[in-house]
């Protein structure tokens, strides 16, 4: 049984930005730091690592927002839906934001991080928890930890 219950498609409010995931998510996400908190006007972003391969816009053609720099937020250009971003130095996968899946109700977040920045009532159901960011010695285990246990389409549901 596929627990993924892949491809998952998804895209912007307006809908003139679509996409289409085709591989797992190597993990999911709450990023506190007050960039994310201003870009998404919200306590914090919520994100799905999706390998790069996995991942492609079917309709449409996404623009650069937010600070124009090494990592590169991508927007629809209608509706400035901020949809997914390419983090610097990660050339192998890219950040969805989670509930730009047309179906994110099972969404959870796995690890949050930058909660040294955040809002003093916010809270998350993250398993992992850091002021700033993991160390990159920590990361494989936390992949490996979040492919063995994380919330999916298929376990977060009822039946």
């Amino acid at each position: 049984m596929d627990k993924w219950k892949l491809p998952w498609l998804g895209g912007c409010r307006c809908g003139e930005t679509r996409f289409r995931i085709s591989a797992p998510p190597l993990l999911s996400s709450a990023c506190h730091c007050t960039g994310c908190q201003r870009m998404s006007a919200s306590a914090f972003s919520l994100s799905l690592a999706v390998p790069v391969e996995g991942f492609s816009v079917t309709v449409g053609e996404p623009v650069i927002g937010g600070i124009h720099g090494a990592t590169r937020h991508y927007f629809c250009p209608r509706c400035k839906s901020w949809v997914f971003s390419r983090p610097e130095g990660m050339d192998e996968l890219v950040n969805v934001r989670a509930t730009m899946l047309d179906d994110h109700g099972w969404f959870v977040p796995f690890i949050e991080f930058w909660t040294s920045e955040k809002l003093p009532w916010a809270a998350t159901p993250a398993v992992h928890s850091y002021a700033r960011e993991p160390e990159e010695s920590e990361f494989d285990g936390l992949l490996r930890h979040y492919a063995e246990t994380a919330a999916t389409p298929t376990l977060n549901r009822a039946a």
